[in-house]
């Protein structure tokens, strides 16, 4: 599986993007992540580990606490990846505006040099 799949994969679960919510304003433990869900922690502890995997996350150990930070390089990857589909379909929308405008001023549709 790519990198982008694993990401994609991993953030297909809503309970893993809460996560990821939550660590966007800074490290927390898992009992703390575990804190708004009706989830056990093991359970939470294997959507950290997915989390983990995936590259979205990054989890050490100070003392007995295991806290948990957000690895913003892996999100900023697939933000690229979808950016560019954003300007695909920017593209192809200004240009479908372009022809609705020509067609209700009453000019007929043809090619244009875009």
């Amino acid at each position: 599986m790519s990198d982008l799949d694993t990401t994609f994969t991993a953030l297909a679960d809503p309970t893993r993007r809460a996560i990821l919510a939550r660590l966007a304003s800074g490290e927390a433990t898992v009992m703390e992540l575990s804190e708004p869900f009706t989830l056990s922690q093991p359970a939470i502890s294997k959507h950290l580990k997915v989390l983990e995997k995936a590259g979205l996350i990054t989890r050490s150990r100070d003392g007995t606490r295991r806290p948990c930070r957000i690895q913003p390089e892996t999100l900023a990857q697939a933000t690229h990846w979808l950016e560019e589909f954003r300007k695909l379909w920017d593209a192809r929308f200004r240009a479908l505006d372009d022809l609705l405008d020509d067609m209700k001023a009453g000019h007929e549709p043809g090619p244009r040099d875009h």
